[in-house]
């Protein structure tokens, strides 16, 4: 059966370092699930747009992300935890509070993380968001921080050999990811990333693979032209049909809703009206302004043509958040995962993400993986609104039922299916 797939993993490799800092973080308000949705979908669309200076397709999962960076933030302390409290969005607390208040935080993520899993096992859909911990053999953490991760986030910890079997190492954690996310996520850690200062690999794929609620019809798909931001037209297979969806239309956009069965997740394409009006387009994107639009969808009949596609997307995301402000968690001599082992001798080295998307007439199957790898040191038109894909647009893919954002990319160009950045994964 030919659906959507969307896989996405996230590795977050943890080093051991020496160091000393701390600081007090600023109160929050109290933790709820729509707390943790809103802090995650505005970490979205702040990835989305450093991540957007680079050209071409994009697609990834903020969801996996920040549940792998979710778990690390788990051990984080002091102004470890205080930076990636801020640029995650995750809520932040005074020192003296910390632990008890950051268990609350844990226990709303993993009951959405619960609850996308057990709404995706009733099998009009397939949906699932697994973790895991690789650990060094003989290394000790603290037993609080596996006992938090395990029963939060189903991150069950595995002991591995990093420090004289990285090799055999990798491919037992690549297994694992290519498991949890049928196949989609291959070699997700690369030869050299994994080396025998490696103490932790926390984990997270995430797989979704639904039909649409009304899927298009095979022999209504027809070649046609699709235009680049340049200019140029490239041929493009164009699925077509006229139905009843949620729609909105601005003096510079068309919104489409593209919902799933059970209408439990949705795709949301973002057209601009101009042809090359994209990259202005993806300025105005902010969690403010999405609700906004999101709100404004009203169901009329509309002509929707949209292009079939596929895509892979992989990147290292150190760099990215560096810069968005999450800089201690990096550098050994600041780095403060007390919280992991009791000790200030481990640091971030490298937050890898690979993600897959297929779309198509019957719908959509995507998936995406995150490792962090720890080491040592508008009004409704009156006619019946076109709405023809033909030129690049921006795409998520949520969850209805808590406003999640799962998955999201952009498509510029339908015949450019994979975007490997090898040299950046460190």
């Amino acid at each position: 059966m030919k659906v959507m797939k969307c896989v996405f993993i996230l590795l977050v490799m943890m080093a051991t370092v020496a160091g000393c800092f701390g600081a007090d973080t600023p109160a929050a308000r109290e933790t709820t699930e729509e707390v943790v949705v809103e802090g995650n979908n505005r970490f979205a669309l702040e990835l989305y747009a450093k991540l957007r200076e680079e050209e071409g397709n994009l697609f990834f999962s903020p969801y996996s992300i920040s549940a792998a960076l979710a778990m690390t933030y788990a051990g984080a302390r002091g102004e470890t935890e205080a930076q990636m409290a801020k640029v995650l969005h995750f809520p932040a607390f005074p020192v003296e509070k910390s632990v008890r208040d950051q268990e609350r935080f844990h226990s709303e993520f993993g009951a959405i993380i619960k609850d996308l899993n057990a709404r995706g096992e009733k099998g009009s859909y397939e949906l699932s968001v697994a973790n895991a911990l690789w650990g060094q053999k003989g290394y000790v953490l603290l037993e609080e921080f596996l006992e938090l991760v395990r029963s939060n986030y189903g991150g069950g910890f595995n002991e591995v050999d990093f420090v004289t079997a990285a090799e055999s190492a990798r491919r037992i954690i690549n297994t694992w990811v290519e498991k949890e996310t049928r196949d989609k996520i291959k070699n997700l850690i690369g030869k050299g990333v994994l080396t025998p200062l490696t103490r932790l690999v926390l984990t997270n794929a995430i797989y979704f693979k639904g039909n649409w609620a009304r899927q298009f019809k095979e022999e209504d798909t027809k070649e046609a032209a699709f235009t680049l931001l340049s200019g140029e037209k490239v041929d493009s297979l164009m699925m077509n049909q006229t139905a009843e969806f949620g729609y909105i239309e601005t003096e510079d956009f068309q919104g489409l809703e593209l919902p799933y069965v059970d209408n439990e997740l949705s795709m949301i394409i973002l057209l601009p009206k101009e042809t090359d009006g994209l990259i202005g387009f993806e300025k105005s994107l902010t969690t403010e302004n999405l609700s906004q639009w999101l709100a404004g969808l009203r169901k009329c009949k509309v002509i929707v043509s949209i292009p079939k596609f596929k895509m892979t997307n992989q990147f290292g995301l150190a760099d990215v958040l560096r810069q968005m402000g999450m800089t201690d968690a990096f550098v050994p001599a600041a780095a403060d995962f007390s919280g992991m082992n009791g000790k200030r001798d481990l640091f971030i080295s490298a937050v890898i993400h690979k993600a897959f998307v297929d779309v198509n007439e019957e719908g959509t199957e995507a998936a995406a993986a995150t490792g962090v790898v720890v080491g040592v040191t508008a009004v409704g038109p009156k006619e019946i609104p076109v709405f023809r894909a033909d030129h690049p647009f921006l795409f998520l893919i949520r969850d209805n039922d808590s406003g999640s954002i799962l998955f999201i990319g952009r498509m510029m160009n339908p015949k450019e299916q994979s975007k490997i950045q090898p040299t950046q994964l460190l």
